[in-house]
């Protein structure tokens, strides 16, 4: 699996590339600022980018405009954006063309290093994936959202927040010691709530997940 890394951190950046290589992926390049990244992912067109999201020369969203311009340039370029703090903001806007294939962790995930490869991994077979803490906080935010994310049950916000950290109906019904049947159930009363119809368009979790996060 080919990736690019995108960091300015130098040791972070070295530590990713031997952490990735040695469980088998290939770094074909590691870059540490937003013109190089984006000219990496438009040449390269790698199976996975894993990008900071403050780098040179701006360091406020440099790594998060660039990926979004690589995904302009290569439709369902898988992106995982690495930020040092929770900013709703950039994981909202990070989903918002709908077509998966993104990721959004905190720095230090990386060092929980089997989650971490599994993240990515995800991310590049076209997944959605949200670091928990993330999701933990923005489901806080949430206790005065108005409808329809208010309407769900507390058993629905708990589906809709395993949902946001990528996680299939299986590991969903094993997390809550449920059935995959009453996942399903539940995903499909949540689908049924936020508005999102039947579509062989659109992927209804990503988009149940941005209401969530947009909420």
């Amino acid at each position: 699996m080919r990736v690019v890394i995108a960091e300015d951190l130098a040791l972070l950046r070295e530590g990713m590339v031997q952490l990735l290589t040695v469980h088998g992926f290939e770094v074909i390049e590691a870059v540490d600022n937003g013109p190089s990244m984006l000219r990496a992912l438009v040449t390269h067109r790698p199976d996975v980018a894993i990008v900071d999201v403050r780098l040179p020369p701006t360091f406020t969203d440099e790594g998060l405009k660039a990926a979004i311009a690589a995904r302009e340039q290569v439709p369902g370029l898988p992106v995982m954006v690495l930020s040092q703090h929770v900013e709703q903001l950039y994981a909202r806007e990070l989903l918002s063309d709908h077509r998966g294939g993104v990721g959004y962790l905190l720095k230090d995930r990386v060092f929980n290093v089997l989650q971490f490869i599994d993240m990515v991994r995800q991310v590049a077979a076209g997944g959605t994936v949200m670091d928990p803490k993330v999701v933990s906080e923005l489901l806080t935010r949430h206790d005065t959202a108005p409808s329809p994310i208010r309407s769900l049950t507390e058993r629905e916000r708990e589906v809709l927040a395993s949902m946001a950290e990528g996680r299939s109906n299986a590991a969903i019904a094993a997390k809550l010691f449920v059935t995959e049947k009453a996942v399903s159930k539940h995903t499909n009363n949540i689908f049924a709530k936020l508005g999102l119809a039947p579509s062989g368009d659109d992927n209804r979790r990503v988009l149940a997940v941005l209401a969530y996060l947009s909420s």
